[in-house]
């Protein structure tokens, strides 16, 4: 039986929600917990554990966009995403930053800022395959 779920469990969406499900586990090393799909094979319920916490993902419709998509058309989301910030992301802490940093690169992630000392500790941000930030936090009494 998987581990219940944390108070906050963050709920993305994907155009391609299986290839997402396998993308973060090789990117993130994020561990699946549920796959559900349905009879086009289409992600209609995922789930991943991610270190202490879960995160749910999910294909909600054909017609569902991801940022990333959706910036290549529409001039106000090129603006907003054009700055390195998490926008309507996800922290998630890890124990080491700088391999997550060089495994998620190695993956493919979009890099938004390189592993970087900062108040809470060190950490760096990234977009995803579809385009969903992250950052990745190695809080300073972990270091």
């Amino acid at each position: 039986m998987p581990n219940p779920l944390p108070s906050v469990v963050p709920m993305l969406a994907y155009e391609d929600g299986v290839a997402a499900l396998e993308w973060l586990a090789r990117a993130f090393d994020f561990r699946e917990r549920t796959r559900s799909t349905d009879a086009n094979g289409r992600l209609t319920h995922g789930e991943m554990d991610a270190g202490s916490g879960v995160i749910m993902l999910a294909s909600p419709t054909p017609d569902y966009e991801s940022p990333k998509q959706h910036g290549q058309h529409c001039e106000a989301a090129r603006k907003w995403l054009s700055v390195p910030w998490v926008i309507n992301g996800v922290l998630v802490h890890v124990d080491d930053v700088d391999s997550h940093y060089e495994r998620a690169k190695k993956e493919g992630a979009r890099i938004l800022s390189a592993p970087q000392d900062a108040p809470p500790g060190r950490l760096y941000r990234v977009e995803d395959l579809e385009g969903q930030r992250w950052m990745f936090l190695q809080p300073a009494m972990s270091k």
